[in-house]
């Protein structure tokens, strides 16, 4: 099984309660989803869609194409008509064309009692549509309406029975069979709420940030759970968010920002200071469609060598790219620990495909063991100096006040203790010299890209961050078909880990941009051979079919 749904309508509609509750649905009868959205930047209005994948196993990638389309309103059916398959079915209000007609508001007031309650009902009519038993969407629509009271919870189940009941009435024998339970149990998240649970976990204890899609779900995420530990301040502007930031982790607090890319073009001057100063911040990174403004809510990878170069003069820092909410643990933990050992800032790299999508796991987890910080112990000292040189080129770290220590920080070029200095001869050429053996350290631990069916390859898609999933699936795709394919796929991508090719074979880069910067990077850094680049640029995220089409 591999069944695609599109539910669409305009926004505030409920597009996405309905979508929330179908998925659940599914994955309480043992059946692993994947969820997307996309949406326009607009508060109301517009056209908008919740895509639910379900499959015998986790298909952690999206399809373009729908089994079964339910379209809020006509708008929306004549919008997304082109992605129902032509064996596919149709639910809609207003009756025109084949499928299913389900007065969604109708039966809403009829048996709820209230307008509001449509999204219920069309809950209901999807559910009969795809073989979900109404037991099922009962228990789903009750635990997630629980603490609204039993009215609230009796008023959606009721309309959810009467669109359950009018699509299953039209489907005659056409009715599919209940889908059987199965016994098992998965994770589903989206990346974005997993990075705010493995930055705390990581001893974060302060984020400042100020709102910008699709970034602004992190720094809600520790203002909504006080339990996290970590005190959450809306910033003025980017400026003042990598600022207090980096404030708070000189005063001896991990620390991190989130943001998109017109964000971080403001920050570029604070992400300069961190290596001047050498105090460790991490920065997430949500990438959207740019320039400026761009598309706000719609998907992209257009910033990796904005992160890599971003800042003036010649520092070190680490770029890592998580490909589903599990990754986003481990590498949101590794971003602080790199942080902190080297001194640095690290970027991590996500995108509103990651945000807005809630992937199905085997597993969701905290490592055993957490990293623990990095200061240094002020009675290990006689005479202090923040930048004493090292051979690692990293110096011990105390903060301000600590055992009588005076901590001296300075964004010029500074001596060992911290002042201003114009010593060209010998001071200037060894802090040159003490940070970038800090980079030529830290090359060396950052991980090779995973490979993955490359032993015969002919052909190989290299991909980082969000594309994994869609390219494991055209790899097996393309398997199928005969064509002897493999894939490599970064996630940790500055430094450039130090690997090689695999195997003599063509090579074409997948990636949510129009000019390949892996590519661009994978030859001028490691020299390799890039015959292209399979990208996408129209705002929506890449699938299988898009690169199955694209692949020579």
């Amino acid at each position: 099984m591999d069944r695609s749904i599109f539910v669409t309508g305009a926004a505030g509609e409920g597009i996405q309660t309905i979508g929330d509750v179908v998925a659940r649905c599914f994955l309480s009868h043992g059946y692993p989803v994947f969820a997307s959205q996309e949406f326009e930047s607009r508060i109301r209005g517009g056209n908008s869609s919740v895509r639910i994948r379900v499959a015998e196993e986790p298909r952690n990638a999206p399809r373009e194409d729908a089994d079964v389309l339910l379209a809020l309103n006509p708008v929306a059916r004549e919008h997304y008509a082109d992605a129902l398959r032509a064996d596919g079915l149709l639910l809609s209000s207003d009756g025109e064309g084949s499928g299913l007609t389900i007065p969604f508001v109708d039966l809403a007031v009829e048996h709820g009692g209230q307008a509001i309650y449509a999204n219920a009902v069309a809950a209901g009519a999807l559910c009969a549509a795809v073989g979900i038993p109404f037991a099922v969407l009962d228990g789903v629509l009750s635990s997630a309406f629980a603490k609204r009271g039993e009215e609230i919870v009796r008023g959606n189940v009721d309309a959810a029975r009467a669109g359950f009941d009018r699509a299953a009435s039209q489907l005659g024998d056409g009715v599919p069979e209940e889908l059987p339970s199965r016994d098992a149990t998965y994770a589903f998240a989206s990346a974005h709420e997993t990075i705010p649970i493995a930055a705390a976990a990581a001893g974060c204890r302060f984020i400042s940030a100020y709102p910008m899609s699709p970034s602004t779900g992190i720094i809600t995420a520790f203002v909504r759970d006080a339990d996290l530990g970590v005190f959450a301040e809306q910033a003025e502007d980017e400026i003042a968010a990598i600022n207090m930031a980096l404030g708070a982790s000189a005063a001896g607090a991990r620390a991190m920002t989130a943001t998109s890319g017109g964000g971080f073009a403001l920050m570029v001057e604070g992400i300069s200071l961190a290596g001047m100063i050498e105090t460790p911040i991490v920065v997430v990174l949500a990438q959207r469609p740019g320039p400026a403004t761009g598309l706000p809510t719609r998907t992209a990878q257009e910033d990796l060598l904005f992160a890599i170069r971003a800042g003036h003069g010649e520092f070190p820092r680490a770029v890592l790219a998580p490909s589903d909410p599990q990754e986003a643990i481990d590498l949101t933990i590794r971003a602080f620990d790199l942080a902190d050992r080297y001194q640095i800032p690290v970027i991590v790299l996500t995108d509103q495909f990651l945000a807005d999508s809630s992937f199905t796991l085997d597993r969701l987890e905290l490592p055993a063991e957490i990293p623990p910080d990095r200061l240094a112990d002020p009675a290990d000292f006689g005479a202090y100096a923040r930048y004493a040189p090292s051979e690692t080129g990293v110096s011990p770290r105390l903060t301000f006040g600590q055992g009588g220590h005076t901590v001296c920080l300075d964004s010029d070029e500074h001596t060992p203790e911290g002042h201003i200095t114009e010593e060209l001869r010998t001071v200037r050429p060894a802090a040159v010299a003490k940070r970038l053996e800090k980079l030529r350290r830290l090359r060396k631990e950052i991980r090779p890209p995973e490979a993955r069916r490359t032993d015969d390859a002919e052909r190989i898609l290299v991909g980082w961050g969000s594309t994994r999933g869609a390219i494991a699936e055209a790899v097996d795709r393309l398997r199928a078909e005969g064509r002897k394919a493999g894939s490599i796929h970064f996630t940790e991508l500055w430094p450039l880990p130090e690997t090689e090719r695999p195997k003599d074979a063509r090579y074409w880069t997948v990636e949510g941009n129009a000019t390949g910067p892996l590519a661009q990077l994978l030859r001028g850094g490691l020299g390799w051979s890039i015959e292209g680049t399979i990208g996408r640029s129209d705002g929506l995220p890449i699938d299988a079919r898009y690169i199955l089409e694209r692949t020579p």
